[in-house]
């Protein structure tokens, strides 16, 4: 990730955290999240904000990695070790994600792109199928 993605993704993180999860700017009126992944072959933490849908007590993230080709990091750090911790509002929690699949997954990406339709444009972008990854919060607390 370039270095000024890097520090934008820092700016939303400390916005997120400073407000109680409310930013603005790109991420203005979406609900967001933080996540944070332990990365694959570094071994160290990485958090990175991004849009969520709610499905029942799970939250649903979608890896388009705003059009690129290649999926995000944190898709594979998620793949690499399932174990992750999100922050929503004030709350911070662990979870474990597991990437969905078959009529799972078109249900769920259905019912983002009502909320986010760009998403489909993403997709096209990618020339990929873009990965829904279903994170379970694992303290049990709902």
């Amino acid at each position: 990730m370039s270095e000024e993605r890097l520090q934008r993704n820092q700016l939303v993180i400390d916005e997120f955290r400073a407000a109680g999860g409310v930013v603005g700017g790109d991420f203005a009126g979406l609900p967001l999240l933080l996540l944070t992944t332990t990365g694959a072959r570094s071994g160290e933490s990485r958090t990175m904000p991004m849009a969520y849908l709610r499905d029942g007590e799970r939250l649903v993230v979608f890896a388009a990695n705003g059009g690129r080709e290649n999926r995000p990091g944190w898709y594979y750090n998620l793949l690499a070790d399932p174990s992750a911790r999100v922050e929503v509002g004030t709350e911070a929690y662990g979870v474990t994600a597991v990437e969905t699949d078959g009529a799972e997954r078109e249900r769920l990406w259905e019912l983002q792109l009502k909320h986010t339709p760009f998403l489909a444009d993403l997709q096209e972008w990618a020339g990929r199928r873009v990965p829904v990854m279903a994170l379970t919060r694992t303290d049990g607390a709902a």
